[in-house]
């Protein structure tokens, strides 16, 4: 009999249930977003002439299944970053610099952490999925003060209690915090991309200020020898107390130029050292010029291929599906909610015969959700709201990583272009402060003139070595707008 009413008051309990499935569920779309056909800036080139970093392989096409997150990609023809991008430099002190970071910077620490937290959530949810079964134990002993009996009894009760997930509540919220965590993930992988980025900036720099600091030197010995020439003409009535002014105040200028230099080199370091973990200290680099060679040549594919590699976009589109959870969570909350609870209890004044008299119970219980339509209703529309605003943001970080990748090339191509203008500037002016020498020796034109051209061609140096610098940086640039390696 107990067992029929049972299933009577299942059955139309899941009829009612059953009643109040109405409501849609939200279902998961891409954003509309405008996607660029091509770059416009074509970066397929080779250039012959171009001072460059030297040794570097064109980025490799890489091929595979995209995250969950994304649709496949057409990898065909699309130059990809390589993993490992920074071993193109062939530079085992970068190499080691950037292991260091990655095993030891907190940013990229504090984003593991989250991971972690953010994987633990999704697991709380999943949890929500099955079951709770509990169990326990009991005994006690009384005395009867009238009659000094002492009766003693013993029980035990496991118990385990089911929320069915008739509408997909309990589906969704894990779905959201899954979604959370491979954004947190993506996260991470951005955070990892920017630091290997931030770390060969800074090794680069720190080698371009060392390089200046030797030409810096060899002019100041070479603005040396000058005044020394100055002088003697000076002592001999050949050149004016202005000449001899002029040529000691250009070794002066060189002077302080040479402790920026050296302070900016010593404020490069310690931006490393941060990176590290470490308190401000000198780091050791061994390497003194930049590397001068050829720049590879870069395939220009299509834009959506290439960015579909972006940690950023990725963790962006994760968390609108994440959104999209939430909202069948807040939709699902509007209906009633299905608990089962079953209990089975022994008891007895003998522990032998503790399990001779087992006491099972069945329940069911309905919760009324809806009744608070309009806070549940709020709760729906608070979770549409958040999906409108990360849906801007998914095209915000879309469209800022097509600008990225679009500067980038167009930078690429110029500095490629104003190298050759710069080498050829370089080599005018070094001739031109030939002549000029010979011709003050000869007593032909002032001091003046021939400090200018000195002025001319260390100028020269200066922005041709800058240019090589920032071939460099854009090589490394570009490397992280086309995401880099994502799974470092």
């Amino acid at each position: 009999m107990l067992k029929s009413t049972l299933q009577t008051g299942t059955i139309l309990t899941l009829l009612l249930l059953a009643g109040c499935s109405s409501l849609e569920k939200a279902t998961y779309n891409q954003p509309d977003v405008t996607l660029p056909a091509g770059w416009r800036s074509d970066s397929t080139v080779t250039g012959t002439t171009a001072t460059a970093p030297a040794n570097l392989s064109t980025p490799a096409t890489k091929t595979g299944t995209t995250p969950q997150s994304s649709a496949t990609a057409n990898n065909a023809g699309v130059a990809m970053a390589p993993s490992n991008w920074w071993h193109n430099f062939n530079d085992p002190a970068l190499d080691q610099l950037v292991a260091n970071a990655l095993a030891q910077n907190n940013d990229l620490a504090a984003a593991t952490i989250k991971v972690r937290q953010a994987q633990l959530q999704a697991g709380i949810a999943k949890t929500d999925l099955f079951p709770d079964l509990s169990a326990g134990a009991n005994s006690s002993t009384s005395r009867n003060l009238d009659t000094g009996r002492i009766s003693r009894s013993y029980g035990t009760t496991s118990s385990v209690s089911y929320e069915v997930d008739l509408w997909g509540k309990l589906g969704s919220n894990y779905d959201a915090k899954k979604w959370e965590a491979l954004a947190t993930e993506k996260d991470r992988a951005s955070t990892a991309l920017t630091l290997t980025g931030t770390t060969a900036n800074l090794y680069w720099q720190s080698v371009y200020d060392q390089q200046r600091l030797a030409i810096a030197q060899a002019s100041i010995d070479y603005a040396r020898k000058t005044l020394e020439l100055v002088n003697v003409q000076y002592q001999s009535g050949a050149s004016s107390s202005l000449e001899l002014y002029e040529s000691r105040r250009s070794l002066e200028s060189q002077l302080a130029d040479y402790t920026q230099i050296a302070q900016s080199l010593k404020a490069n370091k310690n931006a490393l050292s941060i990176l590290f973990d470490q308190p401000p200290q000198e780091i050791a680099i061994t390497r003194n010029t930049l590397p001068d060679g050829m720049l590879p040549a870069v395939k220009s594919g299509l834009p959506a291929d290439l960015l579909a590699r972006r940690p950023d976009v990725k963790a962006a589109e994760l968390r609108l599906r994440a959104d999209v959870a939430n909202i069948n969570t807040a939709k699902t909350s509007l209906l009633p909610t299905l608990n089962l609870t079953g209990e089975l209890g022994t008891s007895s004044d003998q522990l032998r015969n503790l399990l001779e008299n087992p006491i099972g119970t069945l329940g069911a219980s309905i919760a009324l959700p809806f009744l608070n339509w309009n806070e549940r209703q709020l709760d729906i529309r608070v979770s549409e709201a958040q999906y409108e605003q990360d849906v801007i943001n998914y095209r915000q970080t879309l469209y800022q990583a097509f600008s990225d990748v679009e500067t980038a090339l167009s930078a690429r191509d110029h500095y490629i272009a104003q190298a050759q203008n710069l080498r050829a500037a370089l080599n005018d002016a070094r001739n031109a402060e030939r002549i000029y020498e010979t011709r003050f020796r000869a007593g032909a034109v002032s001091m003046q003139s021939w400090l200018d051209a000195q002025e001319n061609r260390r100028t020269a140096e200066e922005s041709l070595l800058q240019n090589q610098l920032n071939q460099i940086l854009n090589l490394v640039t570009l490397y992280q707008a086309l995401g880099g390696d994502s799974e470092i």
